[in-house]
């Protein structure tokens, strides 16, 4: 089955074959297909990523949230996670990973924040989260999308991504985290000039069919 993903923007994404995921729903536009999702994922507490209003619009009633014990808490709802889990949800594999900067306050270590690896429909999707480079990047094995920040400051810059491409061997990266709050168009082309993967830069709002 194919594997429709959309750039809703910043750092949101609705991903949707056998079953609809939605990853940090945040300012969901008007018109927006709502409350056909099987699980969100939240990757940590920033008014950006964590936005209850959103998760309860896109959510199925009685579905699943998945996310850091922190997110959890506030929510008053959903599974809580940490770094190093493989998580079963129907037709959904979920492997959490850490996301993190090592020398900045934004996103610290300590935090228990997340990336998350994918498994939907035969499809390995990493989402990064909000990070830096990070080592832990490295062990990651057969990805075929990658979902990377590139706007810089609270994540890493456009060469920074282009490395850890190189770290994952991704078949394909899509850029995210620029043109609202931080970043710009510039940084995702920049990214893309750079990456030795193939890149595709969406548009907020549109799809690309996976397989």
């Amino acid at each position: 089955m194919a594997i429709s993903l959309t750039w809703i923007d910043h750092a949101s994404f609705r991903i949707a074959g056998t079953r609809v995921i939605y990853i940090d729903p945040w300012k969901m536009p008007d018109g927006e297909q709502g409350g056909d999702g099987d699980l969100v994922i939240v990757s940590h507490t920033h008014h950006d990523h964590c936005s209850p209003d959103d998760i309860r619009r896109v959510l199925k009633p009685g579905r699943d949230i998945l996310a850091p014990a922190d997110v959890v808490a506030s929510l008053g709802d959903g599974y809580a996670a940490g770094p190093g889990e493989r998580i079963t949800l129907g037709d959904v594999t979920v492997e959490t990973v850490r996301a993190y900067n090592p020398n900045k306050k934004f996103h610290p270590h300590e935090k228990n924040w997340l990336g998350f690896v994918l498994g939907l429909d035969g499809v390995r999707i990493y989402y990064a989260g909000d990070t830096d480079l990070i080592d832990e990047m490295g062990e990651l094995r057969d990805i075929d999308v990658a979902l990377l920040p590139v706007g810089g400051t609270y994540t890493m810059n456009p060469d920074e991504a282009a490395e850890a491409c190189r770290r994952i061997q991704p078949a394909l990266a899509i850029p995210y985290h620029y043109g609202d709050i931080v970043g710009t168009a510039d940084d995702a082309q920049a990214f893309a000039n750079a990456a030795p993967c193939k890149v595709r830069i969406l548009a907020p709002g549109q799809s690309l069919e996976l397989r």
